[in-house]
C-alpha cells in the first residue's frame, strides 16, 4: 500500500494489559510473578485425572468471574470466554479508559484460541455418550460456540461500532490476533483494538498431548537437557492497542509500540515444526517492523519444553541471528496456555520493556547443548530493552512472530 503525507500509516501502541494467569490475576500480580519466577504448577482440578500416570497443569486459581463480568450472567459463558471477558475489562481499566469512552470509538475485538470452549464440549460429549442427546444442557450447548470468546467482550462492554473476530490458529493465535489489531489501527480502519487470546484447561487437549508422550510429569523445563515435555495451562491475555496520536492526546501511559509482525504457514507436518519456515517467519517480522537482527534485545520463545520444539526453534534462531540474544520461555512458569500463550508472552514483553528486566526461564538446571541459548535461567535479569521479539508456533506449521519496541521519537 502507498501512502501520501495525509495517509501515512499510524503508529500503534499498547496502553492497557489484561492478564488472567496461573501466577496471578491482573497486570500487577502477573508482573510480580514474572519478576520472581513464580510457578503456576499444581495437580489438575479441572477434570478427574485418575488413570493418568501424572497430571500436573497450570490452572488459574481464585478466579471469580462475577468480579469482572457485570452485564452478562457469568454462567452463560464458558470458562475460556469468562477469562477473555475478564481480561478485556482489565485491559480497558489499565488503559485509563472508561467503558463509556470506549463505546464512542470504532473498535476491533480479536481473540485467538486453540480449544475455545472444549471444556464444555468435553462435558457435552460425555453426557451424550452416557445419557443421550435429550439430556444435554441447553445452556452449555449455547455457550460452547467459539465465537463467544470475542462476542462475549462486545456484549459485556456493550460496544456498538465494532468488529469481532475469533481466530483459531491454535498456539500461534494470540500473535495472529494482535497482528490483526495492529493492521486495523495502522490503516485507520479502527481507533482502538482489544486483542489477545484465551483458553481453558480441558481433558481433550491434555489427553491428546499425553498420548503423544509430551506431558511432563512434574514441571516444564524449556531448553534444559533433561526436559520432559509441556504442561497444559490456561488463562487469557488481552492488549488494549490504539494509535500513538490517540494515546498522546489523552495522556495515556504507553507500555510499548507494536513495530510489526510476520506470519507464515508451511503445512510441513501436522505436529512437527520446520526450522527453515520459522526462520523465514522471523525474517519477515524483522522486515515488517523495520528492524535488524542486531536490534533485538531478547526473544520470548515459544519454548514448550519438548525436544521437537526446543531444538528446532533454537536452530531457527541461530540460523537467523548467528549469536542469539537472551532467549526465554515463560511457559516454564505458566505452562502452555494454548491460544493465550503468545498473547500472555506479548504482555510479558511489554512489561519487560517498561520495567527494564528479562523474565527468567525457571526449572532450569543445564542448557541442552543442541539448543545453545542463554535462556536467563531461574532469575530475572535487569536489562535496558529497546526491541523484543515474541515467537509463536502452532501445529500444521502456523508461525507468528511479533516485534515490540520502546516508544521512540519519529526519525
Amino acid at each position: 500500500m502507498v501512502y501520501d503525507n495525509e495517509q501515512r500509516p499510524r503508529r500503534v501502541v499498547i496502553t492497557g494489559l489484561g492478564t488472567v494467569t496461573s501466577i496471578g490475576l491482573g497486570v500487577s500480580a502477573f508482573l510480580d510473578g514474572l519478576r520472581s519466577g513464580r510457578s503456576g504448577v499444581k495437580p489438575i482440578a479441572a477434570f478427574d485425572a485418575s488413570g493418568f500416570a501424572h497430571a500436573n497443569a497450570c490452572e488459574v486459581d481464585d478466579f471469580d468471574p462475577a468480579e469482572w463480568i457485570h452485564h452478562i450472567e457469568p454462567s452463560e459463558l464458558g470458562r475460556a470466554t469468562q477469562f477473555s471477558v475478564a481480561a478485556a475489562r482489565m485491559a480497558v481499566a489499565d488503559a485509563g479508559l472508561t467503558v463509556a469512552e470506549l463505546r464512542e470509538r470504532r473498535a476491533l475485538v480479536s481473540v485467538g484460541t486453540t480449544d475455545a470452549e472444549s471444556r464444555d464440549l468435553d462435558v457435552l460429549a460425555s453426557t451424550q455418550l452416557e445419557y443421550g442427546p435429550e439430556q444435554l444442557d441447553p445452556v452449555v450447548v449455547r455457550r460452547a460456540q467459539a465465537g463467544r470468546l470475542s462476542s462475549g467482550i462486545v456484549r459485556e462492554l456493550e460496544l456498538v461500532d465494532v468488529e469481532a473476530l475469533t481466530i483459531p490458529t491454535a498456539c500461534a493465535a494470540g500473535n495472529y490476533a494482535i497482528g490483526s489489531g495492529f493492521d486495523a489501527i495502522r490503516d485507520g480502519d479502527v481507533e482502538v483494538a482489544l486483542c489477545g487470546g484465551a483458553d481453558a484447561v480441558c481433558r481433550k487437549t491434555f489427553a491428546g498431548f499425553y498420548r503423544l508422550g509430551t506431558i511432563a510429569p512434574e514441571v516444564c523445563q524449556p531448553f534444559d537437557k533433561d526436559r520432559k515435555g509441556i504442561l497444559t495451562g490456561e488463562g487469557a491475555g488481552i492488549l488494549m492497542m490504539e494509535s500513538l496520536e490517540s494515546a498522546r492526546a489523552r495522556g495515556a501511559r504507553i507500555y510499548a509500540e507494536v513495530l510489526g509482525y510476520g506470519l507464515n504457514c508451511d503445512a510441513h507436518h501436522p505436529v512437527a515444526p520446520d526450522r527453515d519456515s520459522l526462520a523465514r517467519c522471523m525474517e519477515v517480522a524483522h522486515r515488517n517492523a523495520g528492524v535488524k537482527q542486531e536490534d533485538i534485545d531478547f526473544i520470548s520463545a515459544h519454548g514448550t519444553g519438548t525436544r521437537a520444539n526446543d531444538v528446532t526453534e533454537a536452530g531457527a534462531i541461530r540460523q537467523v541471528f548467528g549469536t542469539p540474544p537472551p532467549t526465554i520461555s515463560i511457559k516454564s512458569m505458566i505452562g502452555h496456555s494454548m491460544g493465550a500463550a503468545s498473547a500472555l508472552a506479548s504482555a510479558a514483553c511489554a512489561l519487560a520493556i517498561t520495567e527494564g528486566f528479562i523474565p527468567p526461564t525457571i526449572n532450569h538446571a543445564e542448557t541442552d547443548p543442541e539448543c545453545g541459548l542463554d535462556c536467563v535461567p531461574n532469575e530475572a535479569r535487569p536489562a535496558a530493552l529497546n526491541v523484543v521479539q515474541n515467537n509463536a508456533l502452532a501445529f500444521a506449521g502456523n508461525n507468528a512472530v511479533l516485534i515490540l519496541g520502546r516508544l521512540r521519537e519519529a526519525a
